[in-house]
């Protein structure tokens, strides 16, 4: 008797005991959907995520200028967002909230190259050769709102057949606030460059870099020179005859200088208000002075200053200071600050002479005394 009453009482604890785990699983059952409703179960992976996003951005902002197509520091507002086909040359409003937000999908993730929108480029450094074009370009892709096309498209002067939707695939994508960019300095010198830039969008805004056109002959002579060391000499070139001392304009080292004709040429399709004339000379001495006008021109906020340019005296230009985290600075490509051969001066002067009402017509044209005479 006594042990059947025994076994009736360990009965009774284990079903009570069975009754107790019941409830507390339910328990557990019931805070875990609590909490996830409410939306605090998943706050640990957030934050693991948003520190790989912010890694993210740190080390891209450290790269932009090394490679064109790697995804914009610009952070976007949804990550389900789909791309469009923009009209072409439409300025996107600067300074909006959608261009300041966090470029990275729900969750924190970092997205793909493939947000953004592909637009036609909505200013163009047109000009000139050997006036300082890749510098200005490498100077403005600091900027968080400029994305530039790297590589020269020369759709304007030599793949214009191939069709503006060509055109605008090479451009990076952007986002809300960014200007599309790309420079190819010999537009200026073309005669059906400006009609066709105006096809595609006549509201662009065109830079031209321009710096004294002996100075700027002589680059160019220097640059094709390393190219091909059995060059003729510079005089032989930039003279019709020796005796005479006539100047040789159909030598493209001497027509690129004539900016004013250049520009007549251009003002047919646009007008001056479209334009921003950039001192090559000043674009060395004071780049940050230069990056003002630029930044003021674009419609953007003077992100670029001095703080971020240093002089190497070694090439005689600015460089870009190193970014954090960078082994070394951003100096232009050893083909820059390259030395130039002698030049007898007889020949400068003859062409100084050649250029004078020239640059006086074009300081005109431009409303700018660059100073060359």
């Amino acid at each position: 008797m006594g042990c059947s009453g025994c076994s009736r009482v360990r009965f009774n604890f284990g079903k009570a005991l069975s009754k107790v785990s019941v409830f507390f699983t339910m328990v557990l059952i019931f805070t875990y959907f609590f909490y996830c409703l409410s939306g605090l179960c998943d706050s640990a992976p957030r934050a693991l995520y948003s520190q790989q996003a912010l890694d993210y951005d740190i080390m891209d902002d450290h790269r932009r200028f090394l490679d064109d197509l790697r995804p914009s520091p610009r952070l976007l507002r949804d990550a389900n967002r789909t791309e469009q086909v923009d009209a072409p040359g439409q300025l996107p409003p600067h300074g909006s909230d959608s261009a300041k937000e966090s470029a990275q999908g729900s969750g924190g993730i970092p997205v793909s190259n493939t947000f953004g929108t592909k637009r036609f480029p909505q200013a163009i450094i047109i000009g000139v050769k050997k006036g300082g074009t890749r510098a200005l370009l490498e100077f403005l892709r600091i900027h968080p709102d400029v994305r530039a096309v790297g590589a020269e498209p020369h759709f304007f002067d030599r793949f214009y057949d191939k069709g503006l939707e060509w055109y605008r695939n090479l451009m990076p994508r952007t986002l809300d606030g960014q200007i599309t960019m790309e420079k190819t300095p010999s537009y200026f010198v073309t005669k059906e460059a400006p009609s066709r830039v105006c096809t595609m969008n006549c509201q662009t805004k065109l830079i031209v870099v321009v710096r004294d056109p002996v100075t700027r002959a002589v680059s160019d002579y220097t640059q094709t020179l390393s190219k091909n060391p059995g060059l003729p000499s510079f005089q032989s070139l930039a003279l019709k005859n020796s005796s005479t001392g006539l100047i040789d304009t159909t030598w493209s080292a001497v027509r690129i200088g004539l900016y004013a004709k250049h520009l007549e040429n251009w003002l047919q399709h646009f007008p001056l208000s479209h334009f921003l004339f950039v001192s090559g000379e000043r674009l060395v001495s004071d780049p940050a002075g230069e990056m003002g006008r630029v930044q003021d021109f674009l419609g953007l906020k003077r992100v670029v200053s001095d703080k971020h340019f240093y002089f190497n005296q070694t090439k005689g230009f600015p460089c870009l200071k190193k970014p954090e985290g960078s082994s070394r600075p951003r100096c232009l490509g050893k083909s820059k600050g390259r030395p130039h051969p002698q030049i007898p001066s007889e020949v400068l002067k003859r062409l100084r002479d050649f250029y004078r009402p020239f640059n006086h017509r074009f300081y005109q044209m431009s409303g700018q005394d660059f100073g060359w005479d």
